[in-house]
């Protein structure tokens, strides 16, 4: 009974700079890495994790076609039940390589497949960087990667060369636009404003027409400036002026839209190498940041992937509570969940019958069918939260015991 429980209630391996996107009642993850015996190890290209956000069950398929190599710090985005992978690092170096697979497949299977018959020229090879889905596009903003000689433009701020062939690495502030119905690249025309100077691991999001870019990281310095980018005109705002207290400056963050106007941000590593747990909501209506003061110091998190759920909770999964340039062995694999609203009545009845399921027992099988149906997934829901904070707790004694 244990080991059915076990296998039930396991869990996506512990990992960072991976991808994840929320479509319907499912959250999707792919790729990243870990750390073994001090050496990055990717995980397998050919996995995608799945999460059912009713049951809080988590299942594992296996991928085919045209798979990516594995890698990490790629930039995922869903459109229409697809998901989609551009760029990343892998064992050979950075990738400009754009990829997709049907999440709503009819027969379970999941098939990736490289986009070659694009039209227009893709962004040079690069990883960290971030992106806005708006009106069936992916549109692309900065990252860490290399370019040619040829191809050094004022959008790139060179961090290192190697001369003898030419290549330049270093920070990227462009912007780049895949139309996912006409399978064309373009790079459209800044119109006006002062672009975001380069920069990499740093977070974007979208409210409307706009696209929203906080912090991230060029040469030593991290940064903490709010940029917004219209999605139609093509117009930056320029640095966005904030009344009143403000997130400090950090990479390997998450900025995710919650409402018509509003964004949450959670976690990254500051300037001063401090993994974080701190979140902020910024507020468009106000232009103002208020800190979130009940989230747990104990929690932090970078290089993690921040998804809205169906009711306004944001579902951070996996990054590192460490300092990954030092101490690269603190990936996580637990679901983190902040309610940023109010939970309807129903979701707040269902959660009480879940959690009082033995008290219950002898009333739950009278339910309606449907509801009913409801009910069992939030008593698995709970069942797995339990099971899994037990063995949390198992787990952190034995390794007080060890070391005493």
């Amino acid at each position: 009974m244990a080991a059915d429980s076990a296998e039930q209630f396991r869990v996506a391996e512990e990992r960072s700079g991976h991808c994840a996107v929320v479509d319907g009642n499912f959250l999707y993850v792919w790729g990243g890495y870990v750390s073994i015996e001090e050496n990055e190890v990717y995980l397998p290209n050919d996995e995608l994790w799945i999460y059912e956000i009713d049951s809080g069950l988590w299942t594992m398929h296996l991928m085919e076609g045209e798979l990516p190599t594995s890698m990490s710090g790629s930039c995922g985005a869903s459109i229409n039940g697809k998901l989609y992978i551009f760029g990343g690092f892998d064992d050979k170096g950075y990738s400009n390589r754009l990829y997709y697979v049907n999440l709503r497949t009819k027969n379970g299977a999941y098939r990736w497949k490289k986009i070659t018959n694009f039209k227009g020229q893709p962004p040079t090879p690069r990883d960290k960087l971030s992106c806005w889905v708006y009106k069936d596009r992916l549109i692309y903003f900065g990252g860490y990667g290399c370019r040619k000689h040829n191809e050094l433009s004022d959008c790139f701020d060179v961090h290192d060369a190697f001369w003898e062939g030419q290549i330049f690495w270093g920070w990227h502030n462009d912007v780049h636009v895949f139309d996912t119905t006409t399978q064309t690249w373009s790079q459209p025309a800044i119109r006006g404003g002062e672009p975001p100077q380069p920069r990499a691991a740093h977070t974007c999001a979208v409210l409307g027409n706009k696209g929203y870019i906080f912090g991230g990281r060029v040469l030593q310095t991290r940064m903490n400036d709010l940029h917004c980018l219209n999605l139609d005109t093509w117009t930056w705002s320029g640095r966005i002026s904030i009344s009143g207290e403000k997130p400090k400056d950090r990479s390997w963050h998450t900025l995710t839209a919650i409402g018509d106007d509003r964004l949450f941000l959670f976690g990254g590593l500051s300037s001063d190498d401090v993994p974080l747990s701190d979140g902020w909501i910024h507020s468009i209506t106000t232009n103002g940041w208020k800190q979130l003061t009940h989230l747990p110091k104990s929690r932090p998190r970078l290089w993690h992937t921040a998804c809205l759920g169906k009711e306004g909770e944001v579902m951070v999964f996996g990054g590192s509570k460490d300092d990954l340039h030092f101490m690269d062995t603190g990936h996580c694999s637990d679901l983190l969940i902040f309610q940023t609203q109010p939970y309807s009545l129903l979701r707040l009845c269902l959660d009480c019958i879940g959690k009082n399921a033995t008290l219950l027992r002898n009333q739950i099988p009278y339910l309606p069918s449907k509801l009913l149906q409801q009910v069992l997934k939030k008593i698995t829901f709970w069942a797995a939260v339990n099971h899994r904070q037990e063995k949390k707790a198992e787990t952190e004694r034995q390794c007080q015991l060890s070391t005493t």
